[in-house]
């Protein structure tokens, strides 16, 4: 008994390791591509961010007020410092995420970072690093 327990907690300790290092690739467009590229960009830096991976998932994401004439932008870059570069399409336009309210001609959005990559981050004691909302940036293409 005593040594299938030792076998199972292996397994289940290989199998979390695995699950938290495998590395995860599926971006909406070419990042490098486009944060290497020369055209003019529009950034702007978190206005709050959420770290609690221990919530489960949906829990690690930053809130963005964003000026309305970036609706229509055909996507963006969500940039963690630590935890790398995110590429998505907009969806779900709000104007109220956890009692921030969005100012008159912006809307918001909440960009999440996947729950295993936050603890692997709080793992290597970078914590507070992702729990900076200065380190949270978003890359939009600029509008013409």
């Amino acid at each position: 008994m005593r040594r299938r327990f030792r076998y199972i907690l292996i397994l289940l300790l290989s199998l979390s390791i695995i699950t938290l290092w495998w590395p995860v690739n599926d971006s909406d467009c070419n990042i490098e591509a486009f944060l290497a590229s020369k055209t003019t960009k529009f950034q702007l830096q978190a206005t709050k961010v959420i770290v609690q991976p221990w919530h489960g998932r949906h829990h690690v994401y930053g809130i963005f007020m964003i000026p309305d004439e970036y609706k229509q932008a055909p996507f963006f870059v969500v940039t963690v410092q630590g935890a790398g570069s995110y590429c998505s399409k907009q969806f779900g336009y709000k104007k109220n995420f956890d009692d921030i309210i969005a100012e008159p001609g912006t809307y918001l959005v909440r960009k999440f970072i996947r729950t295993r990559i936050a603890l692997r981050l709080i793992i290597k004691g970078l914590y507070f690093q992702i729990n900076d909302k200065n380190n949270w940036t978003l890359t939009f293409p600029e509008q013409k």
